[in-house]
């Protein structure tokens, strides 16, 4: 096997002292593969930027190591940073500096003798890097944070909630550009809370919540659960009783029923269910797969709902 591109033993991080000292990062053992588009997913405080900035070396783990390409982030940082593309949560450009002008100053700071690719990312961006960056919306700053780091094409992204700011077009772009990145051979770590956007690129995704490590899976075993989501809906009223028995019946959960339409979770078999309805006119029976939200709140319970709502 290659060896891994990012690879965490034990990371371990906390702010401030005594009563007021925070575990923000406990004990993370993460390993990610070269050529993967690697998922970071938790809500806002969940410790997804502490890791980030742990594995830059911009702040120093109290316990626990990482590596990148077998490197310690440590002792090698300087090296490394030459290797990474990183797009930081919150951007912090000259304000009165034309976008432009900060590409070919990145450009030269790196070595750069060509910068065509970061205008064929702007064009696909629809970024009009002729502006100050003060004249920009928070979406077209984000824009220009994405050129910047992947103009020169490293060999690993980090990527602290990429998205942010950018319109649904402008997300799809992203999307096939992290693909494109991928089929290059190159790795991309990526944080979000956008469930979405995890699911629709990733190949694996990390849960974290509260500093912890809960879950690591592929987004195909991840997404394939034992639930799902079944409507039903009937020619006429609903009989008398069916919802009842329906909602009693072991496997189910999660009952609604609105005019001629039933909607319930189902986990097992769907035999039962049809012997239940046997007695109605079915104009309509649907069957979804949760949406890796509703995967996330799983793994979390009922308690995590409000906070996901809130920190989204």
């Amino acid at each position: 096997m290659a060896e891994p591109v990012i690879q965490t033993k034990g990371l371990t991080k906390a702010y401030g002292h005594g009563e007021k000292r925070t575990l923000a990062l406990e004990n993370l053992d993460l390993t990610i593969q070269p050529g993967e588009i690697f998922g970071y997913l938790g809500p806002n405080g969940a410790g997804k930027t502490t890791t980030i900035r742990l594995l830059l070396d911009f702040i120093r783990p109290d316990a626990g190591s990482a590596t990148i390409f077998g490197q310690d982030v440590r002792t090698s940082s300087v090296e490394l940073h030459k290797q990474i593309g990183y797009l930081p949560g919150e951007l912090n450009l000259w304000k009165n500096q034309r976008a432009d002008r900060i590409v070919s100053y990145f450009g030269n700071v790196r070595g750069m003798q060509d910068t065509r690719y970061a205008q064929e990312l702007a064009e696909r961006l629809k970024l009009d890097m002729t502006k100050r960056v003060r004249d920009y919306s928070t979406g077209n700053k984000r824009k220009l944070g994405i050129v910047l780091a992947l103009m020169h094409k490293p060999r690993l992204l980090i990527l602290d909630e990429p998205t942010s700011g950018l319109d649904p077009l402008m997300q799809q772009t992203f999307n096939q550009l992290m693909h494109e990145v991928r089929a290059d051979g190159r790795t991309v770590f990526l944080s979000s809370h956008v469930l979405s956007e995890v699911q629709a690129i990733c190949d694996r995704v990390a849960i974290l919540r509260d500093g912890r490590l809960r879950a690591v899976e592929s987004i195909e075993k991840l997404t394939h659960v034992d639930f799902r989501w079944v409507t039903i809906n009937f020619r006429d009223a609903i009989p008398a009783g069916m919802g009842t028995e329906l909602e009693k019946l072991d496997g189910t959960s999660h009952f609604s029923q609105n005019g001629k339409s039933v909607r319930l979770q189902l986990t097992g078999d769907f035999d039962p269910v049809i012997r239940a309805i046997g007695g109605g006119y079915v104009t309509d029976l649907r069957v979804q797969e949760p949406t890796l939200e509703e995967i996330f709140l799983a793994f979390y319970g009922n308690g995590s709902a409000a906070a996901m709502q809130q920190e989204a």
